[in-house]
């Protein structure tokens, strides 16, 4: 069989893509609008294509040409620390609208894509608008059933955890980035690679056994 294609959207440092090849064959582009993370993510997949770019604008032109897709959009704006820090005084923030992006790529692939996906996301302050599987500390919204026990490792103290200690816990020295976002906030957004790869390994199933339905009926 021909190498499954994968689009995987805002790539970061590929936390969720990190196992991927124990999983099968497949052929990644991967799109990243940080021009540095974009360079590192590269140095660690070096067979993948990059593509410095907004992965939002990339997803509604491309979607057509992959078999699985994995999209994070940003998730600051749904946060529930976003809310908690929003008031008044010199270190809150301001409120400010939810990034409906979110929602825009869930209703796309739901009712476009003919592959299997995942869009992933942090729990937010409000009820999600559109139901999503709870696994651990995020929310997977998907086409296909996730294992009930999906929840990957354990980091203690997650949120307040050091940058070394994530460098560990991620298997990347996070120091070698060298642009302008914050490093625990960079470590903190990788979604945990065995929860990765159990997710692809999950999706592809479906699509071998349904390949292998259809061989068989005709």
């Amino acid at each position: 069989m021909s190498k499954y294609k994968i689009l995987n959207l805002y790539a970061c440092l590929g936390g969720n893509r990190y196992k991927w090849d124990e999983v099968a064959e497949i052929e990644v582009t991967a799109v990243e609008l940080d021009p540095e993370l974009a360079r590192l993510y590269q140095d660690r997949f070096p067979n993948d294509t990059v593509i410095v770019a907004d992965a939002h604008k990339f997803l509604l032109e491309n979607y057509m040409n992959f078999d699985f897709i994995w999209t994070s959009p940003p998730c600051p704006t749904h946060s529930r620390m976003r809310k908690t820090n929003t008031g008044e005084g010199e270190r809150k923030s301001k409120a400010t609208y939810p990034d409906m992006k979110l929602y825009q790529e869930i209703l796309l692939l739901e009712h476009f894509f003919k592959g299997k996906y995942v869009v992933e996301n942090v729990i937010p302050y409000y009820e999600p608008l559109i139901t999503a599987k709870k696994r651990d500390r995020h929310l997977y919204w998907t086409n296909f059933n996730l294992p009930s026990d999906l929840k990957g490792r354990k980091a203690s103290n997650f949120i307040y955890s050091k940058v070394s200690d994530l460098s560990n816990f991620h298997d990347y020295d996070f120091t070698k980035y060298k642009g302008e976002q914050r490093l625990d906030k960079i470590a903190r957004n990788l979604v945990d690679y065995e929860a990765g790869k159990t997710i692809l390994e999950t999706a592809l199933n479906i699509v071998r056994k349904s390949d292998v339905t259809q061989v068989t009926m005709f």
